[in-house]
């Protein structure tokens, strides 16, 4: 039974994997569509080639970076807001109208600012990611038990010792799913900047597999970030499930 659920996975993937290359040999056309056969040969081909390796290489550090920067930041903002009530009437509806901004609009801002490089697309994907950390805290502190809080500043807790001892533990799953969230913001952010300001990175190969017409390549390119999200992502899952063992239940 423990099973089962991993094994309707696998069937899933494996059923659209196998309509996917019967589709796309029957149907399909090969200047814009490719079949997982030619999709697999095409990564095993592309991995050996340096330049898109460093291209993923650099595309990962950056996402990677801009997603510590907003965590960082995120937490530096919710913080205070959420547990500060002036703080929170002041600012928090100013972190709501950016948060309302289309932030694509302002990549042209980042690239006058930060130039044409690595800074323009961490910043970028920073921003991308900063709102679910921020939002997510925020509503955990507002659902956090005030007892706890009231009952370790009586014990004659710190405001330091209040935060890391009891906020932040108390935080552990709801920081962890806006982290999951700011993972695929920064990944989407990060990536937009590299389509529309890299001349090297992996948007560069993106465009040019584009426009040759080579959807291998691209499909290849495709599922190479995937599994860079998909493995970040398992980081987080493992990291939040050790982080959060103290919440779980003695005996279970």
């Amino acid at each position: 039974m423990s099973r089962r659920p991993g094994l309707i996975r696998l069937a899933l993937v494996a059923l659209f994997v196998i309509a996917w290359e019967f589709l796309a040999r029957r149907f399909g056309n090969p200047l814009f569509i490719a079949p997982p056969s030619a999709t697999a040969v095409a990564t095993i081909a592309m991995l050996h080639d340096p330049a898109l390796v460093r291209a993923l290489l650099e595309a990962l550090r950056e996402i990677v970076t801009a997603f510590a920067i907003s965590v960082v930041v995120g937490l530096c903002i919710a913080l205070p807001l959420g547990l500060n009530a002036f703080w929170r009437g002041a600012f928090l509806p100013l972190v709501l109208g950016l948060y309302a901004l289309p932030q694509v609009t302002l990549l042209p801002l980042f690239v006058r600012v930060f130039g044409l490089g690595p800074p323009t697309k961490i910043a970028f994907g920073a921003t991308h990611g900063v709102f679910a950390v921020i939002l997510a805290v925020l509503a955990a502190i507002r659902a956090m038990d005030p007892v706890l809080l009231r009952a370790a500043t009586s014990l004659g807790a710190s405001r330091r010792q209040l935060i890391f001892n009891v906020v932040l533990p108390s935080l552990v799953p709801s920081l962890f799913t806006g982290m999951r969230l700011a993972m695929s913001g920064v990944l989407l952010g990060v990536l937009l900047a590299e389509l529309y300001v890299s001349t090297t990175g992996i948007g560069y190969f993106t465009q040019a597999f584009a426009n040759a017409f080579a959807p291998a390549k691209l499909f290849g390119v495709i599922l190479l970030l995937a599994a860079i999200a998909i493995t970040l992502n398992e980081l987080m899952r493992v990291a939040e499930r050790r982080l959060g063992r103290w919440r779980e239940e003695p005996g279970r």
